[in-house]
């Protein structure tokens, strides 16, 4: 769809006008997903200003496989799948099974390495900065950032538990009701493993989870989740209470791992952008689903 514009306008108003009945969270989603265009240029910032005269189009689909233009092809390659980027922030999708960043083993191949081997393919002397982690079994959206004051802002967010965190876990079984919260005390030990202890417990920090069963068959449930703190183990420790152990999650009680994984996933990330406080939503399919 097209439209012609008569006056001065924010893109987002521009777009909601033509889209009366759309919420302005799917305006700003249809943003993200790069599939408006003004003068058939893809354009990403709710608050562009769109001049009279200028045409607004939007496609069905994204423009491209990116939710943002790439940066100058170069012939060297790299080991990420990129869902966004520009001059603020880069945001990616983790695979599982690779650390977010390195330990004090210092390992060498870590998502944070391979952010920083990207960005220095046009400048050898940029770097990434640490936002926050997702624990090496666990795959899905993250966001890294490209300056300090853009790091500090983002960690801000997460901090102030104004962060939307969405993840999907499969776990075995089915449980005993269709929705609920499970609020538990959180502390880990010297071998970093996590356990759960009264409020009490020095160094404890409570750990909030929402979940939902999307679906479900006779051996496997798919469950949407929600989180309001971001503890080590968090969601494998909820829906170990709940008696429904994520699959492959061997730690926390699952006797079953036919995905070579622990099938639990990041699917989408939404924060304020640290430029212009443009909220932006990023999402990563879900790789697994019930049979």
């Amino acid at each position: 769809m097209k439209s012609i514009v008569n006056e001065q306008i924010f893109l987002i108003d521009g777009v909601s006008s033509m889209f009366p009945e759309t919420t302005r969270g799917k305006i700003r989603k249809m943003l993200t997903e790069g599939r408006v265009l003004v003068d058939e240029v893809v354009q990403h910032r709710a608050k562009h200003v769109v001049e009279p005269g200028q045409t607004i189009e939007v496609t069905g689909r994204a423009q491209g496989k990116e939710a943002a233009p790439p940066p100058s092809q170069t012939k060297k390659k790299h080991k990420l799948k990129i869902l966004y980027e520009d001059e603020a922030i880069l945001v990616v999708e983790k695979p599982a099974g690779l650390l977010s960043v390195a330990t004090n083993k210092l390992e060498d191949d870590t998502l944070h390495s391979r952010c920083v081997n990207y960005v220095r393919i046009a400048d050898e002397r940029a770097w990434i900065h640490i936002v926050h982690r997702l624990d090496r079994e666990t795959s899905g959206v993250m966001v890294f950032a490209r300056h300090e004051r853009h790091k500090t802002y983002l960690q801000s967010q997460f901090a102030n538990r104004d962060v939307h965190r969405t993840y999907h876990a499969l776990v075995e079984g089915r449980p005993a009701h269709q929705s609920g919260t499970e609020r538990a005390w959180l502390v880990e030990d010297r071998n970093l493993r996590v356990k759960k202890v009264k409020s009490s417990f020095k160094g404890a920090k409570q750990a909030i989870t929402h979940w939902t069963v999307e679906d479900s068959d006779d051996e496997v449930s798919l469950i949407h989740i929600t989180i309001e703190t971001g503890r080590r183990h968090q969601i494998r420790m909820a829906m170990k209470a709940l008696g429904c152990p994520v699959v492959g999650d061997e730690l926390h009680g699952a006797e079953t791992n036919p995905m070579n994984r622990i099938a639990l996933h990041a699917t989408a990330l939404e924060f304020l952008h640290p430029e212009n406080d443009d909220p932006v939503r990023f999402e990563a399919k879900v790789p697994f689903v019930p049979k």
